[in-house]
């Protein structure tokens, strides 16, 4: 019995779509404070505040005004916006012709466990959101991968069954989790292996 015909290709955004180097805003969280880059990064993600702040329910400015606090910044909540922005690359990953080419034929979504500083800015400054007309974002949904919830607002949302989307993640927690549920999930390891993999399970690019 032939597979199901592919309709929705839905693509994490960090070290996907656009590469992250974490270095580059905590070093500018770290100025004047007593902890390297990697110590910051790491305290944030081990944040009691973390999950609220991936999920929605903490503010930009309440999430300024904690990180401050812990770590001891005196950044204003202007300067701290385009410190935290630093850790996104200005130059995509992908190839806007790819990505163009692939709109024209499947329904493309994002699916990203992000914040809404990191949603402003990337909406704002990357050409490539406009083939992504779904979006779907950790911190307005209000659950973060791998929890099946996400995955699900982002099959209803491109109104594709799990067996006709294919997911890609750099992580492979998160590409086994979409798995679980029935979707074609690939592992993300470089741009030339994704058109590879994308072909072997029925993705056109030609």
């Amino acid at each position: 019995m032939p597979s199901p015909k592919v309709r929705a290709i839905i693509f994490d955004i960090g070290r996907v779509l656009i590469r992250i180097n974490v270095a580059r805003a905590t070093s500018g969280l770290a100025d004047g404070v007593a902890l390297s880059p990697e110590e910051i990064w790491s305290a944030l993600e081990k944040d009691p505040r973390w999950p609220d702040w991936q999920e929605g329910r903490i503010s930009a400015r309440d999430w300024h005004q904690h990180v401050s606090r812990r770590l001891g910044s005196k950044l204003n909540f202007e300067q701290f916006v385009e410190v935290w922005n630093r850790a996104l690359d200005p130059v995509p990953m992908q190839e806007d012709s790819f990505l163009r080419k692939l709109c024209k034929r499947y329904r493309l979504a994002v699916l990203s466990n992000t914040d809404p500083l990191h949603v402003a800015h990337m909406e704002h400054s990357y050409e490539f959101f406009r083939y992504f007309p779904t979006r779907i974002y950790s911190c307005r949904v209000g659950t973060r991968k791998p929890s099946p919830l996400i995955y699900k607002q982002a099959l209803a949302a491109t109104k594709a069954p799990a067996a006709e989307a294919v997911y890609v993640d750099d992580v492979a927690t998160f590409v086994e989790a979409a798995k679980g549920l029935g979707i074609h999930a690939i592992v993300y390891r470089s741009a030339d292996r994704l058109q590879s993999a994308l072909r072997e399970v029925g993705v056109d690019l030609s």
